[in-house]
């Protein structure tokens, strides 16, 4: 069997880009158990209301994203909430953690996708954004949509 290469998205976190000001990215790889990758394969997966977290020991976890139980499974099918590993080098730990307890940010996931084959996660050091932080960016959006409607407008009359 041929090996899978490049990258096919699962999930993404949609709200967390709204409601958050994302600083720095990174790329983890997660600790999963065989059904869990199964059901991903089936592009069943969601990342509404998960979180990171770094315990005392030095591991980063994510939690509560739902990975719902695998259809085709038996009784060894894996819980749909639990806390997942995720793999990162030891540097890029010690500075999220660092910024998470001093700066006052937050570690969110952005998306899950298969990057040649293994399950791969997105995180991103983040700012929690204020109402008014979010009104802003939304008619920011408005406003070129807007602009690009009207210039694609202007250049059909052109011709």
């Amino acid at each position: 069997m041929a090996k899978a290469t490049g990258t096919t998205m699962i999930a993404q976190n949609r709200r967390a880009r709204h409601d958050y000001t994302i600083e720095d990215r990174y790329e983890a790889g997660l600790a999963l158990t065989g059904t869990e990758v199964k059901s991903l394969r089936e592009g069943r997966a969601s990342l509404v209301e998960s979180f990171v977290s770094i315990d005392r020991w030095g591991e980063v976890w994510l939690e509560n994203a739902n990975i719902p139980e695998y259809l085709n499974g038996t009784w060894n099918n894996h819980a749909p909430k639990r806390k997942r590993k995720l793999l990162l080098h030891s540097a890029q730990i010690a500075k999220l953690s660092r910024q998470t307890e001093a700066k006052g940010y937050t570690i969110v996931p952005l998306s899950l996708y298969f990057k040649d084959g293994r399950v791969k996660a997105e995180i991103a050091l983040a700012k929690g954004k204020k109402e008014y932080d979010k009104r802003q960016a939304l008619r920011e959006e408005q406003d070129k949509r807007e602009a690009l409607r009207v210039m694609r407008y202007k250049n059909r009359q052109a011709r």
